[in-house]
């Protein structure tokens, strides 16, 4: 399982090390490219939803091998590309698979977390963010020896997807790993066992309470989160050079503060969640991101500021991964549908956060655009309570208390 996380880091890693290779191979200009990057999101978006359906149809097994071998050899065409156009479409075409892969491998992690009893999403998604680190590195290290893009994704491409093949074998089937007493797939648990389910109380008669879906709250929570990461990804840098002004390299290591403590952070969130529960793992990480947000603004210092954003990554590390995990959790009959929903969601926020950001720059200033992902984070965890239903959100006890 831990090998689809780490393929698909690697993968977005490797090939967006490469951006200004392919934007020079083909004359892009900024504008150019900004639209053709649009592409890869967009297919990821488009797909969540059948990709769910598909899931819950058939398993995860099948789709997370399958769009997990397409993932490492798709970004060869993006080499190949002879123009914009052909670039778009085959970014598209690896959204598409990339977005099955996301939510698949996710449904395959929720069915394993359900089997061991304890939680390992985050975890996983450390996987792709050391994937996605080390992606980096190898494109890095090719553009450094001069080599094309062709040529560089092809290398990385052919040994990802043979790990694919091989590591689909070891995947749950459909029902397997289920704890004794489980509801099937095909089955829905009663009513009165889902945490979502609303039950009688002796005020029911006198008043009527309004019950939010707790996958509508995780979806906009979902939302918060990956656009904040987006915001992260396009404008630390921009921040750090041209409103502090510090030098290209300065800059570049916002970025990687931000990637490394959310990386890291992954590492313990497992164990967090174990001990205080997901709820509380959202609220704490909300509050730490938006901290961590206001620190990099308000103290207008280089220093400052990249510690702002590295606090900024170690809030967010663990936000999206527990909100699949909920999701996943909420509706155990079906499993790909809840976290393609929260996951899809959550894409539009990574599609359309950078534009967003660039607009409001446009017409505040970049600083006070930045404060928009501070004030999403504070959503997240103001809405963490209302996500995470009933005793899912509880802090698990230890053995003999």
């Amino acid at each position: 399982m831990l090998a689809f996380f780490a393929l698909l880091g690697l993968t977005n890693g490797d090939w967006l090390a490469r951006i200004p290779a392919l934007a020079h191979g083909l004359h892009l200009s900024d504008g150019m490219l900004g639209v053709a990057l649009l592409a890869t999101p967009a297919g990821s978006v488009a797909v969540a939803s059948l990709a769910g359906a598909l899931v819950d149809r058939i398993g995860s097994r099948a789709p997370t091998t399958l769009a997990g071998i397409a993932v490492a050899l798709l970004p060869i065409s993006f080499g190949l590309a002879a123009s914009q156009v052909a670039l778009m479409v085959g970014m598209f075409v690896f959204g598409v698979a990339a977005g099955a892969l996301d939510v698949s491998m996710n449904a395959q992690a929720v069915q394993l977390q359900t089997a061991v009893g304890r939680q390992l999403m985050t975890s996983f998604h450390a996987c792709y963010s050391f994937g996605a680190l080390a992606g980096g590195l190898v494109g890095g290290a090719f553009a450094w020896g001069n080599v094309g893009p062709t040529p560089d994704f092809t290398a990385v491409a052919v040994p990802l997807a043979v790990l694919a093949l091989v590591a689909g074998r070891f995947l749950l089937v459909r029902g397997q790993g289920a704890p004794v007493g489980a509801a099937s797939s095909g089955e829905r648990e009663p009513a009165a066992a889902r945490p979502e389910a609303a039950r009688p109380d002796a005020t029911a008669g006198r008043r009527r309470r309004v019950r939010l879906s707790p996958l509508l709250v995780l979806s906009l929570l979902a939302l918060c989160s990956l656009l904040g990461e987006g915001a992260a990804d396009g404008w630390s840098a921009v921040y750090l050079r041209d409103n502090l002004g510090t030098s290209a390299g300065f800059a570049a290591m916002g970025y990687a503060a931000f990637a490394l403590t959310m990386a890291f952070g992954r590492l313990a969130g497992d164990r967090l969640a174990d001990r205080f529960g997901p709820a509380a793992l959202l609220r704490a990480g909300g509050l730490l991101a938006a901290a961590g947000m206001a620190l990099a603004l308000l103290t207008r210092t280089p220093a400052g500021a990249l510690a702002g954003f590295a606090v900024y990554g170690a809030g967010l590390s663990c936000t999206f991964p527990q909100m699949l995990a909920v999701a996943g959790s909420i509706r155990p009959d079906r499993p790909g549908s809840a976290i393609a929903r929260v996951a899809g969601t959550g894409y539009v926020g990574l599609l359309t956060g950078p534009v967003m950001i660039g607009g409001l720059a446009t017409a505040a200033g970049l600083p006070t655009a930045l404060g928009l992902p501070a004030l999403l984070a504070l959503g997240i965890a103001a809405g963490a309570r209302y996500g995470v239903p009933g005793r899912m959100g509880a802090r698990r006890r230890a053995p003999g208390r």
